[in-house]
């Protein structure tokens, strides 16, 4: 509650292992690399939807990623803002520097709208950020995250509890 945000109810206890694997766990989370369709296609593979995918990566909206996560965004990329790369590129140079930090959003201290309006704007940090808002079947649904406040806390929650 302190970083803003939705709450939503989870039902006690798993139904779906009886067992966690931290190494199983992150072979599955999707890289910051991947393209719609590897996103589309992981997220399928855990029985979540497009909408799941875009509403759960508003979960970048808080926090930060190192340099190496985002280098070959800001240099390689075209579907990102000129100035915003420019920015990005003092703090991560192309040699070096690959844990350098950088905020996921514009207000990485805040659960709001704002990675949304980022990715609209062509300012996602990570390609597979930008991926979500790039000519493809997401745009519509990050374009409205990115100002129905409601419509994202109410589908970020349903998206955890499915989850």
């Amino acid at each position: 509650m302190q970083l803003g945000g939705p709450t939503w109810e989870v039902q006690l206890g798993r139904r779906d292992s009886t067992t966690a694997s931290k190494e199983a766990a992150d072979a599955n989370i999707p890289a910051p690399f991947f393209s719609l369709s590897q996103l589309i296609t992981n997220f399928k593979n855990h029985g979540l939807d497009e909408k799941d995918l875009v509403v759960l990566s508003g979960g970048h909206t808080i926090g930060f990623a190192r340099c190496v996560t985002f280098k070959d965004h800001i240099y390689n990329d075209s579907n990102i803002d000129a100035n915003f790369a420019k920015q990005l590129k003092y703090i991560c140079p192309r040699n070096g520097g690959d844990l350098n930090l950088a905020p996921l959003d514009s207000t990485a201290a805040n659960f709001d709208l704002n990675y949304y309006s980022n990715l609209v704007q062509k300012n996602g940090l990570l390609h597979s950020d930008q991926e979500l808002f790039n000519g493809g079947s997401t745009d519509e649904l990050v374009k409205q995250y990115s100002y129905d406040t409601e419509a994202f806390y109410v589908e970020f929650g349903n998206s955890m509890v499915k989850m």
